[in-house]
């Protein structure tokens, strides 16, 4: 017991932190914006990301020669959080709208046209010439149901998958051709396993309001911020956003750590993390030759973040801990103060594989899929889940590469699938290798239109490993439970899309709220 008292007086700094100073470990939007907000509300503030860049998902790379999104390409128009940070940013005037000729879906009969107007593919037109297209006049009739059904159908149970809801009140049919193929493309998810009030929420809440669930769609649609567009972009890219982002935080005074892993965090009155075995780190071990003599025991509230980076160790100390991490890692962090939390641990997101192909294809000038195509599950002789034609969906991205030459964006991998549906990157089946010959294979087959390997300028392959937040049926009150469990920690916050949902506009808008509480809170003690 004397050797642990001693390790953690090694731990502990030699001055207590500023009653100001905060701590973000987790360098995505969501940190990002942590650190933004705190900063002006006068904290000082640290961030620490293990990546060499910022961003997370909001990434960049370069593919013959063009800048490209290597990540998020768009932000949901629900609400108005993402525009308003680009305006804060300085980059409102370029806000911009996809191309309206819209995407497509490829159902096991073949190719139709996607229908505008509903959300995550459920439709809010029952009339629209592509539902009749898509569902066929019996899954219409089946459809248009929901319209003379009770309110209660599908809103009353406490949890619910989107599938459950929709087969519940539209009918299988609407399932499997629109809303599938959709979710597959937007949450790399099965809609069987997906919380419907994480992916669409208040769209239950629209039923009870509004009568059916057709129309609670036209409600959600109707609040966009750009009416007739779901999503919005960035003329440049998404990436841009981050870019403005990191700058503002350096011109701030924000302390940027980048390529820092945190190997362990804990309050001030415990010793070595049991993330780190309980043993006396190198870190440690030099701190205790030190003298603690103007340490001023500054009480138990002050928290201790533990990095490497390269060959150094170092730590910081903070009165305010945010942490903006994906959710596995976060309650892995926090076990050791909070191992309560580890019970609640969300699952793993899934393993994708971006392929992104620059091709000099002047027959794709035509656009002939409009901006995409989306891949319904169990369709023969296609393994992408979804193919975005970057360059027709963007116009200021087809302005830049001109005529000819044109941006694939194909997606592979969802969670819970099958295995002997999935993708699986093994020597037996699909290796990384393979993805580009597989993906020249699937851009020819969805856009009808021959692309080879002579017609590839360059290739880019993004490994996406957990960064979607995988919101199963029941996460969402497992995420109430742990904000109950961390709010009552003080000087601490979880922010990300694990717990405010997936897209731009959940993880601006949940990360915003709930710093603003964190300022709220430390304004009144």
């Amino acid at each position: 017991m004397e050797n642990r008292k001693i390790a953690a007086k090694a731990h502990k700094p030699q001055s207590h932190p500023a009653p100001n100073q905060a701590v973000v470990v987790g360098g995505g939007i969501s940190g990002l914006l942590a650190a933004k907000d705190l900063q002006g509300a006068g904290f000082q503030v640290s961030i620490y990301d293990a990546a060499a860049t910022w961003g997370g998902c909001v990434a960049q790379h370069e593919v013959a020669g063009v800048v490209l999104d290597a990540g998020a390409d768009s932000f949901a128009t629900r609400n108005t959080a993402v525009a308003e940070l680009a305006a804060e940013l300085g980059l409102a005037d370029k806000i911009v709208t996809p191309n309206p000729a819209g995407a497509w879906v490829w159902l096991p009969d073949g190719p139709v046209p996607l229908p505008r107007t509903g959300v995550l593919g459920i439709p809010s037109d029952l009339s629209a010439p592509e539902v009749r297209t898509a569902l066929g006049a019996s899954g219409v009739l089946r459809a248009a149901l929901d319209a003379k059904m009770p309110v209660n159908i599908g809103t009353t149970e406490a949890v619910s998958s989107i599938a459950e809801l929709v087969r519940a009140r539209m009918g299988k049919r609407v399932l499997e051709r629109l809303v599938a193929p959709v979710v597959a493309g937007v949450h790399s998810a099965d809609p069987e396993l997906l919380d419907v009030d994480m992916v669409a929420p208040g769209l239950r809440a629209g039923i009870r309001e509004h009568g059916s669930l057709a129309a609670a769609v036209a409600a959600q649609r109707a609040g966009g911020s750009k009416p007739g567009s779901a999503v919005g972009g960035l003329d440049g890219g998404m990436h841009t956003l981050v870019t403005a982002l990191v700058a503002q935080l350096r011109e701030a005074g924000v302390a940027m750590h980048a390529g820092h892993r945190i190997r362990a965090i804990y309050r001030g009155d415990t010793g070595p993390s049991e993330a780190t075995g309980g043993e006396t780190s190198a870190l440690a071990t030099a701190a205790a030759k030190a003298s603690d003599s103007t340490y001023d025991g500054g009480g138990d509230s002050r928290w201790i973040v533990e990095w490497e980076h390269g060959t150094e160790q170092g730590f910081e100390a903070a009165e305010l801990l945010v942490v903006s991490t994906d959710g596995p890692t976060a309650v892995q962090l926090l076990s050791a103060e909070l191992p309560h939390l580890l019970p609640l641990a969300p699952a793993p997101g899934p393993d994708i594989r971006l392929v992104t192909l620059v091709v000099d294809v002047p027959e794709l000038d035509s656009a002939p899929r409009g901006t995409g195509v989306l891949v319904a599950p169990g369709v023969a002789g296609i393994k992408a889940k979804a193919l975005t034609h970057a360059t027709a969906k963007w116009e200021w991205l087809g302005n830049s590469t001109g005529p000819g030459t044109h941006v694939i964006r194909l997606s592979y991998g969802r969670a819970g699938v099958k295995a002997s549906d999935a993708v699986r990157l093994t020597p037996k089946t699909l290796r990384e290798e393979d993805l580009i010959p597989t993906a020249l294979a699937d851009a020819s087959a969805l856009l009808g239109v021959p692309v080879t390997e002579s017609d590839v300028l360059g290739a880019d392959i993004i490994r996406w490993q957990g960064a979607l937040p995988f919101a199963a049926v029941g996460h969402q009150a497992k995420m109430a439970q742990i904000h109950m469990l961390a709010n009552e920690v003080p000087g601490l916050a979880l922010t990300g899309g694990w717990l405010s949902g997936n897209g731009l506009a959940a993880v601006v808008s949940g990360t915003r709220r709930q710093i603003r509480a964190v300022i709220d809170s430390s304004s009144r003690m």
